[in-house]
């Protein structure tokens, strides 16, 4: 179980590997790749809701011709 030192250490440990502003550059950055996943995740689910369309209307066994 972590106890409070140990969370206060591991917080120590993170503020010297990154320094103080780059934690400032880190929350914002993390707020918006969150945001990006939930997006995705709605969009996808709204996306399965939607009856599929086809992308080509071509012939896919139809050979291309060879003009020279």
């Amino acid at each position: 179980m972590l106890s409070f030192w140990h969370i206060l250490l591991l917080l120590l440990i993170v503020v010297i590997l990154f320094g103080p502003s780059r934690l400032e550059q880190l929350g914002p950055s993390l707020g918006r790749a969150i945001r990006g996943f939930k997006d995705g995740l709605n969009g996808e689910l709204e996306g399965d809701k939607k009856t599929p369309t086809r992308a080509s209307t071509t012939d896919v066994n139809s050979q291309p011709e060879n003009k020279i």
